[in-house]
């Protein structure tokens, strides 16, 4: 076995005794000059020693170093989630599983202010975001998954007068997690609270994009969490993530992104036969019935911040509403006020608290959505806004807000761009809404907007989508269940079902019967 050296430079550090960032951006923030690896309840070394820079989307910019995980790394996460597994958190109580996670739920609370501006220099986003949405989702999904199991109970049943069938949900042991970097906490949380609720101990990849936000958690939550529980191994998606994903360690991977790599976890769970759930891809519609413009009140002015929510995160939402549907005879009307509202939107410095919007999460990002809206005009589709790079921050990824008008057999409609833009068409009647909105390969999310009661139950049940919307959007409440349709993946987060994703079924089949069967 190789020796780790424990880094004790990633111990809790005040903004006093670190070192100064390179990055403007980070100044204040009390962050080292780099992150190990988080094994074993400890910062280590990452067992080649390589790092990587992390810059900050806000300037482009690096603004701290990361450890680049080796199959070496991840071989020594596993190894810990494991001994963990045997010897300490299988056998807590729900009780103590529970008080845990209401601690990490508090600490996060307490530290709102500093792992909301953290996110924002590692992932763009504005921090206005961060802190009325990412952060208290965070807090909440502990706290409901800690809540949640205090309340569950196993069943018994009577097969016959001396035979009783008693079902008992027990963990699977150590579960692989792989991460996106659109939304760092909230997604590290959607999989660490249900899995650690059920008893497992977890490995968890993050993007490598993001990979600052969640070793900070880990730094103010190692004392709470016994060591091993949760491990956090950063690094190349080719390098660590495959190594993780392909770990005979593992019993059940988690995985939230394309649609693309979700196949090759898929692949991964089958060759090892262990289960899997699949959180990928999106092309949501978003579809505004005549009604809406019925009156000029209230409720319109929800449906045009509705249509204007593409911009939410930057349109780095898998459930980004990039497709918009409008009924003919209200189009002018409606997109006059939605345009409007779009180029409303104040950009800039993510860390400004008046920023609605902030920046894309990498250069590549950046160039991919530019890419997009060039080959969506090369098609026909007409901008009515946006449609260019945006220069407010001098080195930053940033874009327009862009709305494009085409059809749905356009690419822009098709395929997922994952920014700041949507794209624009008409429908006649409900038929040919219902027809446009399930002509596509995924099955995420989808959003309805309309006056009528029976059009608000009727239309969502004949969407074939995992979330659908009925007179809102972009709300991700615990409880309500979240997951896809078609190449969407499958699995449903942020509610108790989840639990049994990460659990097996033992049943016990008791006799009470003193007489032998009779067959020898």
């Amino acid at each position: 076995t190789q020796v780790r050296h424990v880094m004790k430079l990633f111990s809790r550090a005040s903004a006093a005794d670190t070192p100064a960032a390179p990055n403007s951006v980070a100044v204040g923030l009390a962050l080292p000059d780099m992150f190990g690896h988080f094994i074993g309840g400890e910062f280590v070394e990452p067992l080649e020693g390589k790092y990587f820079d992390n810059p900050s989307p806000i300037n482009g910019k690096p603004f701290i170093k990361a450890a680049r995980g080796s199959k070496a790394d991840i071989d020594a996460a596993v190894k810990a989630a494991n001994d963990a597994y045997t010897k300490t958190w299988r056998l807590a109580s729900v009780t103590e599983r529970s008080n845990i996670l209401l601690k990490i739920a508090d600490i996060v609370e307490a530290n709102l202010d500093r792992l909301a501006k953290i996110e924002t220099v590692d992932n763009g986003k504005a921090v206005r975001e961060c802190m009325a949405a990412d952060l208290p989702l965070v807090i909440d999904h502990f706290r409901y998954f800690a809540g949640v199991i205090r309340a569950e109970e196993g069943t018994a049943s009577e097969i016959d007068a001396n035979t009783v069938s008693l079902c008992i949900q027990e963990p699977l042991g150590v579960v692989a997690s792989i991460i996106p970097w659109n939304f760092p906490l909230l997604m590290a949380a959607w999989k660490l609270a249900p899995a650690l609720a059920a008893g497992n101990c977890v490995v968890l990849k993050p993007a490598e994009q993001t990979p600052t936000s969640i070793m900070t958690l880990m730094e103010l939550i190692k004392d709470v969490v016994p060591p091993g529980v949760i491990n956090v191994v950063t690094g190349y998606g080719n390098e660590a993530g495959a190594a993780l994903a392909s770990s005979d360690g593992i019993a059940k991977l988690g995985f939230t992104g394309s649609t693309a790599t979700g196949t090759k976890i898929l692949q991964c769970a089958a060759e090892k036969l262990i289960p899997t759930t699949l959180e990928l891809g999106g092309k949501s519609p978003n579809i505004f019935f005549s009604s809406v413009c019925d009156k000029d009140d209230e409720f319109l002015d929800k449906a045009v911040e509705g249509a204007v929510l593409f911009a939410l995160n930057q349109g780095e939402v898998c459930t980004c509403n990039s497709r918009m549907l409008v009924q003919e005879d209200i189009y002018d009307k409606f997109m006059e006020k939605v345009v409007a509202r779009t180029e409303a939107i104040k950009t800039g410095d993510p860390l400004d608290e008046a920023t609605m919007m902030g920046a894309q999460v990498s250069s590549a990002q950046h160039e991919k959505i530019v890419n997009y809206i060039n080959l969506g005009t090369s098609e026909g589709a007409k901008v009515l806004t946006g449609g260019a790079a945006n220069d407010v921050v001098n080195g930053g990824y940033y874009i327009k807000p862009t709305i494009l008008s085409g059809t749905n057999d356009m690419k822009i409609f098709q395929e997922e761009i994952f920014g700041p833009v949507t794209s624009v068409t008409t429908f006649r009647d409900e038929e040919e809404a219902v027809a446009i909105a399930n002509d596509t390969v995924y099955g995420l999310g989808a959003g309805v907007w309309t006056r009528d009661a029976h059009q608000a139950y009727t239309v969502p049940r004949q969407i074939q989508a995992g979330r659908v919307w009925v007179n809102c959007y972009h709300a991700y409440p615990a409880h309500a269940p979240f997951g896809g349709y078609k190449q969407s993946g499958f699995g449903r987060e942020t509610h108790k079902m989840m639990l049994n994703h990460y659990r097996q079924t033992k049943n016990m089949l008791v006799s009470y019967d003193k007489s032998k069967l009779g067959f020898f």
